[in-house]
């Protein structure tokens, strides 16, 4: 399974409920750590990255998750709701550099796809009352097996058929 797709089944089991767009984020960026841990990488939270800051900052901008691997080329990961010109230019100068370039979307989508070589990774949520949740509304429960019966609709005075 390649990079990308190992990153979208981990978040695929990813659940969280009732979290603003910043707790959203974070619990995201913690689960990405966490799969990088986990294959026995080591992983980087605010890693600096290749691509400068605008002006008139000085230095380079950071990217939410790095991961170095023994065998393989770094990853660089991008973790955003909203859909940013930015960070597609920042991941990629980071494939440029010889990294995996990852952006990892989230939200109710649509989600646009950046251009390759960047591979996107969506984890859908739903927006409901300010916050975000991974669960999706769901229909209410049956409340009974037993069938609905239609009585016979009452005569009301007044309203007969001979009237």
């Amino acid at each position: 399974m390649d990079t990308a797709h190992s990153l979208e089944a981990r978040l695929a089991d990813l659940r969280f409920t009732d979290l603003s767009n910043d707790q959203a984020t974070a619990r995201i960026i913690e689960e990405i750590a966490d799969w990088g841990s986990t294959l026995g990488w080591r992983v980087y939270r605010r890693a600096p990255s290749v691509f400068p800051l605008p002006p008139p900052l000085k230095g380079h901008s950071v990217l939410d998750v790095a991961c170095a691997r023994p065998s393989a080329a770094p990853i660089a990961i991008e973790v955003d709701r909203l859909d940013r010109p930015r960070t597609v230019e920042k991941l990629l100068a980071e494939a440029a550099a010889g990294r995996e370039a990852i952006w990892v979307r989230w939200g109710a989508g649509p989600f646009t796809p950046p251009p390759l070589p960047v591979r996107m990774v969506t984890r859908p949520a739903v927006r409901k009352s300010g916050t975000w949740s991974t669960e999706a509304v769901l229909p209410p429960p049956r409340h009974s097996d037993a069938p609905i019966e239609s009585a016979a609709p009452a005569s009301l005075p007044g309203l007969g058929a001979d009237e």
